[in-house]
């Protein structure tokens, strides 16, 4: 079959390149499924650059998620049946015409979520999902993001508006704002503007900041910290600039500061069965309906690999970068 692999660890733009892998097979309790779309989130990037938490035995298929139809049953496999549209997420290889996914970790997909979305609609949605969960805020708390135009922070903000969350959202260009709008997300506020943080106040009003996501460490860090509230809790998500936390120990202290990290994959594989489907359910329906909006940028070809890395990495991009086998 097709694939888009990598034989080295080192820049994705560079290490990148169709070619030829061979066709797997499920194991009892898999399926595999015939790829239709893919996407490149920024977690795979930082896996073919070797600084993931997961690292593959080389040469490597990338990809973690897709969509498509199941054309092969591992042994013992009975509630998904052959030609079943799915999603599957936390996976490997999906860069590729087909790839293998545990039955457990597939999602069937309702005709009403077109391939676009469905392809982008686990990992991403679900982590900001699982995020909101883990921060344990309640309709009318207000909770602060960095890098809220990124396919998390996008997800987490319509995801917090369907629950009655107050969310600060931060970008770091003033078009950015408009961007955001656009998709029907509001408290956004550019980073760009010197009185920033004065906005940000005036938003929340007589209202505490309770929680904070960061996904870009350095200075960033702190600032988030210093809009907190007493006893708020700072999240580190990610680390865009790759700059340990700046912190200042006075926000900290005087204030009870938590500082938590969360890694979705952790957080998932702890999660009860149950709670995840109900997690997924939401999603769905939020989905099916129009409540949670998951824009495409661009869609490449698997020969194409290299340039789709390069167009997942520029910066202000309005939606997600796809692969299509």
């Amino acid at each position: 079959m097709r694939a888009a692999l990598h034989d080295q660890f080192g820049d994705p733009t560079v290490v990148l390149h169709g070619g030829e892998a061979a066709l797997p097979v499920p194991a009892a309790g898999e399926v595999r499924i015939r790829t239709v779309l893919a996407p490149i989130h920024n977690h795979d990037l930082w896996t073919i650059r070797g600084q993931y938490g997961y690292r593959p035995e080389l040469p490597a298929i990338g990809g973690s998620e897709g969509t498509g139809v199941i054309d092969a049953l591992g042994e013992g496999v009975t509630r998904l049946q052959l030609g079943q549209r799915v999603s599957a997420a936390s996976v490997h290889g999906t860069w590729a015409e087909q790839f293998i996914a545990p039955a457990r970790m597939v999602i069937p997909m309702p005709d009403s979520i077109n391939d676009e979305t469905a392809a982008q609609l686990i990992a991403m949605p679900l982590s900001a999902l699982m995020l909101l969960e883990f921060l344990q805020v309640e309709a009318g708390q207000w909770i602060v993001q960095n890098a809220a135009n990124g396919a998390v922070g996008k997800a987490l903000a319509m995801l917090a508006k369907a629950r009655g969350v107050h969310c600060v959202n931060l970008v770091r260009r003033d078009a950015g704002v408009a961007e955001m709008e656009a998709l029907g997300i509001d408290n956004t506020i550019s980073t760009a503007q010197a009185d920033w943080i004065a906005q940000v106040q005036a938003r929340v009003g007589g209202g505490a900041m309770v929680a904070g996501v960061d996904s870009v460490g350095g200075r960033a860090s702190g600032e988030l910290m210093g809009l907190l509230g007493e006893g708020g809790t700072l999240v580190s998500f990610g680390s865009m600039t790759g700059e340990p936390m700046q912190l200042g120990s006075g926000d900290v202290i005087f204030k009870q500061a938590t500082v938590k990290g969360f890694w979705g994959s952790k957080v998932s594989q702890n999660m009860a069965p149950e709670k995840k489907r109900q997690l997924v359910g939401e999603l769905l329906e939020l989905a099916a309906s129009g409540g949670l909006s998951l824009p495409v940028d661009a869609v490449f070809g698997l020969d194409q690999v290299a340039e789709a890395a390069k167009a997942s990495l520029e910066p202000g991009r309005n939606g997600k970068v796809l692969l299509r086998p």
